[in-house]
Order: structure tokens, then C-alpha cells, then sequence
């Protein structure tokens, strides 16, 4: 049997960037490999210039630039609108604000019901949940602006899109809210774990002492330091974190535009000898990282979902988040982590409430566990997009 042909849009190369869009375009083409020729077309940053290939799928450098988002994001459109007749496929995917340009041609020529816009965490939503934050750096009131301008574009991809795709029931009221789009359009598909790569495993003891952690209470945060994240709330929660528990030491997995200034800030107010950045820690090493972790945190101010809780708990960790966005669908309350208002000061105790009881950390650990492990997985996922692409051919 032929085939089917799928063109993915994404301006981040998903080989080379580990993103929880990235995880799910890479997993899902995995999934589908002896079923669907998935070809993903991703700007040329971090030096991709060569066409790679990825678990049985092919990625094609676009050119753009590698510089901050917005621009790679309008110079890899750019390109991509100029791509029709190259890219050879039946159905095409982009994900977030990585397609327009493809889409905008498709249009044109009468094919826009073959595009299947996928929408993880919705924008619109995102620019308002950032104005809760009162004491925003000049840095992140230009984040807001970008933010509010890439939602339109979003509004708009959403609206000529043939299908949409998001993550959770929470992102699916967003885009009917902000972006008026029928509900009879809209399907969801939530992202998966790797039970079997994301579990836990002896000897997080001497990873430990590789990244400077040996003997602390480890609270580790995963994700693009970028302003929904809520890092600016951690470190408010350490400040208090620290008066209680000397030995807590906070472990910060990934990268992003606000990295520079999280890292002065806390030299500013003494903290810096409790945080340890890592930076992007590559896909075979992040297990072990989760498995350092006594309490994993998400202070995230807004989720269309979340792959760091579900790899979290899948690696038996006991989670603490802002109860915002899909998180709730994510986790369960009290049972596998602690959901609490999105201030610093709940975000302390439900922290310190953990890292000083260890049988309830090992409980929800547990709990966690089976709690993804049942519910969420990447075949799971992938199974459902095929029938959406399939779907999107009628």
C-alpha cells in the first residue's frame, strides 16, 4: 500500500531542538513511519544546512535566518511560501505560527482544506495570561507585543486552515473564545510520554555530582525560558525556599531569550549558588536529569498542555504547578503533584510541603507513574493524527 505523504512546517529543526512541539513532531512521525512518508521542512538554524534524517524521516533545511524568533519565523515562511511546487505531499501540518506562508499559497490555488494547523498552547491566551505579571522588564513588554502580533497570525491560520488541531480541552475553549473558530473543526490530540525512556532508574546519584546537586533536595524545572514559563516565580518561591532549606538546590533544563537576565537577576539578590542552568540537555540525557529530582516544578503562567509534567511523572516524580490552562488535565490534584494558585508564595509551600515529606513524594511519584502511563502515550497520539490526516483528504 502507497504511502501516505505528510509535509510538517516547523521553523525549529525537531533534531536539533528539544521543545515539546519538537518531541511530538519527531515522536509521531516515529509512530507512523511504515505507515506515513513524513517530510518536515524547519528554518536553517543551529547549522542545518544539509537535508538529515530522523528516525525513518526526513528533514529539509528552508532558509532563514538563525537570529530571534520572530525574524527566523518570517524569513522561514518567506521561503516556504515559494515552495509548492517542491513540496511533494498529501496533507501538510504546521505547528504554532510555522506555516502561514505555505498555507497562504494554498489558499490561492484551492487546497487549504489538505492544511492541518496544529495549535499546542493558544497565543492569544498566552498575551493575556502574560499581564499578570505587574513588574514586567522592558525584555518581556516587547515579548508581549511580539506575542500579540503572532496571535493574529495564529487567528488567521486557525480560521483558513481545513482542520485544527490542539492538545487539550482547555486549548480547544481558547481558540472557539479568541479566535472564533467552530468547534466541529477543532480536534484534540494530546501529547504522549515515552513510559519506557521516561522512568525511573538507579544511580541519579552520580549524575547528581556531575551537575553539582550531591546531598540537596532537588527541585528541577524543564522548559524555553521564555516569559509564560514563570521562572521569575521560582525564584520568588527560592527566596523563601532557601530561609527553610539550606540543602534545596534548584536545577534549570533549557534555554531561551530570558536566560541572561534570570542568571543576573539572582546574582542581584544572592541566589545564584542555588540555581545550576544546564542549558538544552540532549534527549538521551534528560532522564537522568528528571531522576536527580526530588519535586519537579512548573510555574508556567500558561499551558495548552505540558510534555515536561507527563515525562515528570513518568519518571516517578512528584510535580508542583500553577493551577492555569490544561495543567489539570495534565496531572491530578493531590494525587501525582499539587496544583496552587499562580503566586510565589504558594508555589514555596506546596514545594517545601514536598521536599520535607518523602513518603508523599514517593506516593505520588508512584501514583504519577500509572497516571501517564495509562492515559498518555505517543502511539496513543499518533494514531489519532492519522486519522485526522486522513481526515483532512475527504
Amino acid at each position: 500500500m502507497k504511502k501516505l505523504r505528510v509535509a510538517v512546517f516547523n521553523t525549529q529543526p525537531p533534531h536539533l531542538y528539544f521543545g515539546g512541539v519538537e518531541r511530538r513532531v519527531i515522536e509521531v512521525a516515529k509512530d507512523l513511519t511504515t505507515r506515513v512518508k513524513t517530510t518536515v521542512y524547519s528554518g536553517t538554524k543551529k547549522g542545518f544546512s544539509e537535508i538529515a534524517s530522523c528516525n525513518g524521516t526526513t528533514l529539509v533545511p528552508c532558509s532563514s535566518t538563525d537570529m530571534f524568533f520572530p525574524l527566523d519565523n518570517w524569513s522561514f515562511n518567506r521561503t516556504i511560501s515559494k515552495m509548492l511546487d517542491t513540496v511533494k505531499a498529501d496533507v501538510y501540518e504546521g505547528h504554532a505560527v510555522s506555516g502561514y506562508g505555505f498555507l497562504n499559497v494554498l489558499v490561492k490555488h484551492n487546497l487549504s482544506s489538505h492544511f492541518i494547523q496544529t495549535i499546542h498552547g493558544v497565543l492569544a491566551d498566552e498575551y493575556v495570561r502574560s499581564h499578570m505579571d505587574t513588574s514586567q522588564t522592558l525584555r518581556t513588554r516587547i515579548s508581549n507585543v511580539i506575542m500579540w502580533r503572532l496571535s493574529k497570525i495564529e487567528h488567521e491560520l486557525a480560521t483558513k486552515a481545513g482542520l485544527v488541531v490542539t492538545v487539550s480541552q482547555y486549548s480547544l475553549r481558547q481558540i472557539v473564545q479568541y479566535y472564533g473558530v467552530d468547534p466541529a473543526k477543532i480536534r484534540i490530540v494530546p501529547n504522549g510520554v515515552d513510559c519506557l525512556k521516561f522512568r525511573p532508574i538507579d544511580g541519579s546519584e552520580k549524575t547528581k555530582q556531575k551537575i553539582g546537586t550531591a546531598g540537596k533536595k532537588c527541585i528541577l524545572f524543564v522548559g524555553r525560558l521564555i516569559p509564560r514559563k514563570g521562572l521569575p516565580f521560582l525564584i520568588q518561591a527560592a527566596e523563601q525556599i532557601v530561609k527553610e532549606r539550606k540543602d534545596a538546590a534548584f536545577v534549570i533544563v533549557g534555554d531561551g531569550p530570558l536566560r541572561s537576565h534570570l542568571v543576573e537577576y539572582l546574582k542581584k539578590i544572592g541566589l545564584s549558588d542555588y540555581f545550576v542552568f544546564l542549558g538544552d540537555v540532549s534527549d538521551t540525557a534528560l532522564p537522568e536529569i528528571y531522576n536527580c529530582a526530588d519535586v519537579f516544578a512548573l510555574p508556567s503562567i500558561q499551558e495548552g498542555q505540558g510534555i515536561a509534567l507527563l515525562e515528570a511523572q513518568a519518571t516517578g516524580k512528584p510535580v508542583v504547578a500553577f493551577d492555569v490552562g490544561a495543567v489539570g488535565e495534565a496531572l491530578a490534584d493531590k494525587e501525582t503533584g499539587l496544583l496552587v494558585k499562580p503566586e510565589s508564595d504558594a508555589l514555596a509551600k506546596a514545594v517545601l510541603d514536598l521536599i520535607s515529606n518523602e513518603t508523599l513524594r514517593e506516593r505520588m511519584g508512584t501514583k504519577g507513574r500509572e497516571f501517564v502511563c495509562a492515559n498518555f502515550s505517543w502511539s496513543n497520539c499518533a494514531e489519532k493524527m492519522l486519522k485526522v490526516y486522513h481526515e483532512a483528504l475527504l
